[in-house]
């Protein structure tokens, strides 16, 4: 039995479920501009994508959809930051299913934690916005806050947020943190743009690991940032990836993470057979294409069916 796209589906088997995709919408209400890199980006097109997609959705019919983050854009005007937010949050509202969010950068630009979080219904605690979920009996999906520890976001006095700017001042030597100038390799990840999981984070980590083992499930970690160099930017990564990937790699059930960020996207399988998938954003989709997809899910790989700019992937799992 075989797939468009050039993917072959395992014989004879059904998916145990299918779920929907996106990353990095970034919607705001002003004309097209560019990356600091000089990537066209198209401001306003943007929520058309997420429109065809909810569209299509809605037709294919997966269990629930998955945001990996930054729904509007950090150059959406502040005084329409709510406005904007709420907008594309009624757009993913039209899928009829859960959509799960996690949040970006951008979304954090636009909206402190307090105000965010209700608007996203993300079942965190304490202003935190990671959280964990399993759809089906195989299957579980592990969602980090890739801005537990930054300095956007949270109040200025914060803990987290003092943490943030000490990692930045010891790892950045820039008057502008957002700037990489000089940082080297893998160092260049030490931007305020990115972020980090805390301590807390991570032994909650350990522990839905331990969890889901003793159930012999499969577990799918989400994060808007990078997980692995090999799959993204340098200066898209989570500050921390190597602690986070500690982790993960003292099991075997976590089969694929994925996260978005990095806009032109990426992949790669790790030096313990772990897949990573960086989405490609919808925000540098050109008017007319498109980037979201679905993703057929069975007890050995996951399948990923890319409209236009998201390219279709298959994972095979490594036992």
């Amino acid at each position: 039995m075989g797939y468009a796209n050039g993917l072959l589906c395992p014989l004879g088997k059904q998916p145990l479920l299918s779920f929907g995709v996106i990353s990095d919408v970034q919607y705001a209400d002003i004309d097209d501009g560019s990356s600091f890199l000089g990537v066209p980006r198209y401001y306003r097109h943007s929520v058309s994508v997420l429109q065809r997609a909810v569209k299509k959705w809605n037709q294919e019919k997966p269990k629930f959809v998955l945001n990996f983050g930054d729904i509007v854009d950090g150059y959406c005007p502040k005084d329409q930051s709510m406005i904007a937010v709420k907008k594309i949050v009624d757009e993913f509202d039209k899928f009829n299913g859960t959509v799960y969010h996690m949040i970006g950068n951008h979304c954090l630009y636009n909206l402190p934690r307090k105000d965010l979080l209700p608007l996203l219904r993300i079942p965190g605690h304490d202003g935190h916005a990671y959280f964990d979920f399993s759809p089906t009996p195989e299957y579980r999906f592990v969602i980090l806050d890739a801005y537990d520890i930054s300095a956007i976001g949270w109040p200025e006095d914060h803990p987290n947020t003092l943490k943030a700017k000490k990692v930045l001042q010891e790892k950045n030597p820039n008057s502008d943190k957002n700037s990489p100038s000089g940082l080297v390799g893998v160092a260049r990840r030490f931007l305020m743009f990115n972020g980090g999981v805390g301590k807390k984070q991570l032994e909650w980590l350990d522990h839905v690991l331990q969890e889901a083992t003793k159930l012999n499930q499969n577990v799918i970690v989400c994060c808007h940032l990078p997980l692995d160099p090999g799959a993204s930017s340098f200066a898209a990564l989570l500050w921390n990836y190597d602690e986070v990937m500690d982790v993960i790699h003292r099991y075997s059930c976590v089969k694929v993470c994925m996260g978005g960020h990095d806009h032109k996207g990426g992949q790669s399988v790790d030096s313990h057979g772990v897949h990573h998938r960086v989405l490609e954003a919808a925000l540098e989709c050109p008017p007319g294409t498109d980037s979201f997809g679905h993703i057929d899910a069975f007890d050995d790989r996951l399948l990923l069916f890319g409209t236009d700019r998201m390219k279709s992937t298959e994972m095979v799992f490594r036992h």
